[in-house]
């Protein structure tokens, strides 16, 4: 796989506007973050391991009409390594969640031909970390391995809905058809391109949108905590003993895994209350 060219000691990113642009809209990305070869790499990775995960029992979960969550193995992929020690994805992770950030899940969505538009929601419920104290604890972070175009169903978010209040939410997570038209009036639809990535809060208000292209729009997820967020319990991050072991301790640090002598099928435990996305 194509590798990053090193990055030079004295690059930097601005921090405030990191912290500005989650605490404020949710979501921020940086442009050409990786080659596009690095990306069509990944590109020819992720439909084999689509495949594999539909033809296992509880290896793919709907997430709506020929819409599809998978979460993988890090060594799966080639570019994972590259991905979690990227100097800006350690540095967002570093700002909103702490030094001792915490990596907790790896996958992909695809929404293929004919996904639906899903209702709005969130990710997971949100906690008094920020209902209360006002503060993020969980990031995600997204890769498109297709240069993105209007028909194939782009991912819309609502800024700034990381902090609405979700006592009328259905399972603390999709809201009321009557906040509807409040999300649709802030909506933005994202048309990232190969080498782009971008990170969000997952409890900012967002949903697929229909794909009515002939072609898949996959999407890798990286999941990143604070410490004690917890949202570890519903993935199953797994590393042989010789893949953990080769990597450096700066990444090891930052996860939380199970280390195995042979890598497991993973049952996805995290469903997004998959009934209320309609039929997969």
């Amino acid at each position: 796989m194509t590798t990053i060219p090193d990055v030079a000691p004295t690059t930097t990113y601005d921090i405030p506007a990191i912290m500005a642009g989650l605490y404020g809209d949710g979501i921020i990305g940086l442009k050409g973050a990786f080659p596009r070869e690095w990306v069509a790499q990944l590109g020819t990775e992720l439909p084999r391991l689509y495949d594999a995960a539909l033809a296992r029992p509880g290896g793919a979960v709907g997430r709506g009409t020929n819409r599809h969550y998978v979460e993988i193995h890090p060594e799966d992929i080639s570019g994972f390594l590259d991905l979690v020690t990227h100097p800006w994805v350690t540095t967002v992770c570093e700002s909103v969640l702490g030094p001792d950030y915490k990596i907790v899940e790896i996958g992909f969505d695809v929404p293929n031909p004919g996904a639906k538009d899903q209702p709005w929601h969130r990710d997971f419920r949100a906690g008094s970390e920020t209902l209360v104290d006002r503060r993020l604890n969980s990031l995600a972070f997204n890769v498109t391995t297709v240069d993105v175009e209007p028909d194939m169903g782009p991912f819309e978010i609502a800024p700034g809905t990381q902090w609405d209040d979700p006592s009328e939410y259905d399972h603390g997570m999709f809201p009321p058809v009557s906040l509807f038209p409040r999300y649709q009036a802030l909506a933005q639809r994202k048309l990232p391109s190969m080498g782009d990535i971008s990170v969000r809060s997952a409890l900012t208000i967002h949903r697929g949108t229909a794909n009515v292209s002939s072609k898949p729009r996959p999407v890798l997820v990286l999941g990143v905590d604070a410490p004690g967020a917890g949202h570890d319990e519903f993935h199953d991050l797994q590393f042989t003993r010789a893949y953990y072991e080769r990597l450096p301790e700066d990444v090891r640090k930052h996860l939380i895994c199970r280390v195995v002598d042979e890598l497991e099928p993973i049952m996805q435990g995290h469903t997004i209350e998959g009934l209320m996305m309609g039929d997969a």
